[in-house]
């Protein structure tokens, strides 16, 4: 009932604790609380909040216009609802030094177990698309710089993403994720990697875990997590796959009411009142409104 059952703290510690283990842990992509809730009902890892699809629940394209608040105000808001890790994007850090600073902080404020910070120019770009620019070497390692020290709790993990691959190929994103770690990252995660000897090359070279993105449409091949694994790769994210389903699914239903004026046909390919009241938990809300009530 409510919110989660584990502090903010304890859901750090565990995650560390798997990525020690050597696994494998896999982070769909929440669009809601309500979806995060689901994601660990199915038993997944952990749960990731992506910036693409926050700035799309806004009517946004992903450009770096969403803000610290919102994007803090969201991922709080799923990570609260689940006793999974809650990773979030926190694009280019919204600012530079002082407000890498804050971002961190107010993240860790927000309940979340880490972020990850990327190297390219604002605005930013989605980091499947072409037209994309990253700052300098000293630049994007002063902004990891920043944000670990700004960290209060150590066990907030602090993840560097790099899309200097598209620009100056896989060895520069070798050369990079390395000086990345020496400036205090906890984890990699390079954009855009075309296929898995690019990831073999990327977790060779640094002793922190490396993250994939398998988004769909974009640049890298859709690996299976066994194929990942073998390449070396610690955390797999699915940023945008349930806002995609979600959202094909919402388009074809307004279509089906528009041309056959009710929405009949449909209910049986939704989420019944049964199933939403389970997994919201309704029925122990009412046993606590009347254990309080009757005074246990």
């Amino acid at each position: 009932m409510l919110y989660s059952t584990l502090t903010p703290a304890a859901k750090r510690a565990h995650l560390r604790e798997s990525l020690a283990s050597g696994q494998l842990l896999r982070f769909p992509g929440a669009m809601n609380p309500l979806s995060a809730r689901l994601i660990a009902e199915k038993g997944f890892e952990g749960v990731y909040v992506s910036g693409a699809v926050i700035a799309a629940d806004l009517g946004l394209p992903d450009i770096g216009l969403t803000t610290l608040p919102e994007v803090a105000t969201r991922a709080g808001q799923v990570a609260r609802m689940t006793d999974l890790p809650t990773l979030v994007d926190a694009d280019t850090g919204f600012g530079e030094v002082l407000n890498l600073a804050r971002t961190v902080q107010t993240l860790e404020d927000a309940g979340l177990a880490g972020c990850h910070i990327e190297d390219q120019v604002n605005p930013k770009r989605c980091g499947h698309l072409d037209g994309k620019s990253v700052v300098d070497l000293a630049t994007a390692t002063q902004r990891i710089t920043a944000a670990a020290d700004a960290r209060r709790d150590s066990a907030f993990l602090l993840m560097a993403r790099t899309d200097v691959r598209a620009l100056e190929g896989v060895r520069a994103a070798v050369e990079r994720a390395k000086a990345l770690v020496d400036a205090g990252a906890d984890a990699i995660f390079p954009e855009a990697m075309r296929d898995l000897r690019e990831f073999e090359a990327i977790a060779s070279a640094v002793d922190v875990p490396v993250l994939a993105n398998m988004t769909e449409f974009g640049k890298s091949e859709l690996f299976t997590t066994s194929q990942l694994a073998d390449a070396g790769v610690q955390i797999v994210i699915y940023p945008v796959t349930l806002l995609r389903l979600a959202m094909g699914a919402v388009e074809d239903g307004l279509d089906q009411i528009a041309a056959a004026g009710t929405q009949a046909e449909l209910v049986e390919r939704m989420q019944t009142r049964s199933r939403l009241y389970e997994l919201v938990d309704y029925s122990g809300y009412e046993e606590f409104d009347a254990t309080v009530y009757r005074g246990r």
